[in-house]
């Protein structure tokens, strides 16, 4: 029977952060690009936990994910709210779309 090692969280993260790159890089719909940024900082959670389990019972690892999931559902509310007076403004939440934010 095949143990789960920390090997296998670092592949799951490296994936997520590669998708969540990608989907930041290509997309040019905001609420997406605001996904990958997501994406990115789960894969780094998982990293935080995955050292912190792998390195004894130290739970530092575990708090500082904490401390990103409440950074990043900050993060989430702040830029949905600006992402829809966007949209109330022009009309389109695409990235290359948008003319200005200075008005």
């Amino acid at each position: 029977m095949m143990e789960i090692g920390i090997t296998h969280y670092l592949v799951v993260s490296v994936v997520l952060f590669s998708l969540g790159v990608l989907a930041l890089t290509t997309r040019r719909n905001v609420v997406l690009m605001l996904m990958g940024i997501e994406f990115m900082l789960n894969a780094a959670n998982i990293n935080l936990v995955a050292f912190s389990r792998y390195q004894g019972l130290n739970l530092h690892g575990h708090v500082f994910a904490l401390f990103v999931i409440v950074l990043a559902a900050v993060e989430a509310a702040v830029a949905l709210a600006i992402v829809l007076h966007i949209y109330r403004m022009n009309n389109t939440v695409e990235a290359d779309r948008i003319a200005d934010l200075k008005e």
